[in-house]
C-alpha cells in the first residue's frame, strides 16, 4: 500500500521549520507504511566545485572516521563530513564517477543513499515514527523533502528496499503502486548505463528518470514520456535540486492530495497528513487528476503538462 508525503517551502522563512513540519506528516502514514521509512531533504548546498555524497550502514559502529581518513589521502585534504545515526554525509571537491570510485574501492560495505549538490536521504527499517527519532528529523532545515512509508509487497524488508531511491544527481523518487515491466525496463535502462541497487520496481522509475534527463528531458518531458513507458498504477513525488513534481498514473487509482498556501505546497496519500500545517484551513486542496504533471521549482511557476 504505502504513504507519500512531500512538502515544498515558498516561504524562505520557515527553512528552519521544514523538518519539524514534515514530520508529523510521515509519523501520520504509518498504516500506510509499518515496515520501513525514508526521506529525501534538500538544502545544505555545496558550492559548485563539490559534491555531496550521503551513505549508510546498518552497523551504527561502523568506522566513518577511518573512511573519512582514507578519502582524504586520495584527495590530498580531508573532506568536511559529519555522521547521523547509521548514515554520514560527506562533502568532496571531486566529480561525481570519481567520488563513487573511491567509496567502492575504500568503503564496499556501506551503501550509497544519494549524491548531488543539495539532496540527503536517510531511510531504515523500522515504524516511521523511529525513523524520524533515528536521524532528528524535526531539527532538520532545508527547502523542501519528499518521504515515503513502507509497506513491503515483491522485495524484503530491508534498509536497501526502503525508499526513497535515487539514480542520478539530486534526484530521487517515491512510490505508491506497482510497475508491471520493471524488469524489462530495467534490463534496457542498464544497456544505457544506469546502474542498480536493488530489485525494487520503484528505483527502476526513478533510473527511467534518470536517463530521460540525461538526454536532454526537462522533467516533465521526461514525466510525461513515463506515461507510455511505465506500465502499472502508481503515484509518483519526486525531488530535483530545484523542487518536486508529484504524477499519477492515467487510471489513477492510488489516493493523493495537494494543498498550496502562500508559503509552501504540500502533497500526500491522505489529507489526514496535512491537517497540522500552518492555515491549511485557507489552503487551496485539491486530488492531483489522472496523467497530468505537476512541477513546483525555483523561479518559476506551475507547471502542468496534460
Amino acid at each position: 500500500m504505502c504513504g507519500i508525503v512531500g512538502l515544498y517551502l515558498k516561504n524562505l522563512e520557515l527553512e528552519t521549520q521544514l523538518g519539524e513540519l514534515f514530520s508529523p506528516m510521515l509519523a501520520s502514514m504509518s498504516e500506510r507504511g509499518p515496515d520501513s521509512a525514508g526521506f529525501a531533504i534538500y538544502g545544505d548546498e555545496v558550492p559548485g566545485d563539490q559534491i555531496k555524497i550521503t551513505l549508510q550502514h546498518e552497523d551504527t559502529a561502523f568506522d566513518w572516521a577511518g573512511v573519512a581518513r582514507a578519502i582524504g589521502e586520495e584527495l590530498e585534504h580531508q573532506p568536511v563530513w559529519f555522521q547521523n545515526a547509521t548514515a554520514a554525509v560527506f562533502k568532496l571537491k571531486t566529480s561525481e564517477t570519481m567520488a563513487r570510485e573511491y567509496f567502492a574501492r575504500l568503503a564496499p560495505e556501506a551503501m550509497i543513499m544519494s549524491v548531488g549538490r543539495s539532496i540527503e536521504i536517510l531511510k531504515g527499517v523500522g515504524l516511521p515514527q523511529e525513523i524520524i527519532e533515528r536521524f532528528n528529523l524535526p531539527s532538520m532545515q532545508g527547502t523542501h523533502i519528499i518521504g515515503h512509508t513502507r509497506m513491503a509487497t515483491e522485495s524484503a524488508v530491508s534498509m536497501a528496499g526502503s525508499h526513497p531511491f535515487s539514480t542520478g544527481m539530486d534526484l530521487c523518487l517515491v512510490h505508491n503502486g506497482s510497475l508491471s515491466n520493471y524488469n524489462w525496463l530495467r534490463m534496457r535502462l542498464q544497456k544505457y548505463g544506469i546502474h542498480f541497487e536493488t530489485e525494487n520496481d520503484s528505483e527502476v522509475a526513478a533510473g527511467y528518470l534518470t536517463w530521460r534527463l540525461r538526454e536532454g528531458d526537462t522533467l516533465e518531458q521526461a514525466l510525461k514520456a513515463g506515461l507510455k513507458d511505465l506500465d502499472g498504477f502508481y503515484t509518483f513525488a519526486i525531488g530535483t535540486r530545484d523542487g518536486f513534481a508529484v504524477i499519477r498514473d492515467p487510471i489513477a487509482c492510488k489516493p493523493a492530495v495537494l494543498a498550496e498556501t502562500n508559503d509552501y505546497v504540500a502533497m500526500a496519500s491522505e489529507y489526514r497528513a496535512l491537517v497540522h500545517l500552518p492555515n491549511i484551513e485557507n489552503a487551496r486542496v485539491w486530488e492531483p487528476e489522472p496523467a497530468r504533471v505537476y512541477v513546483w521549482e525555483r523561479g518559476s511557476k506551475l507547471g502542468m503538462v496534460a
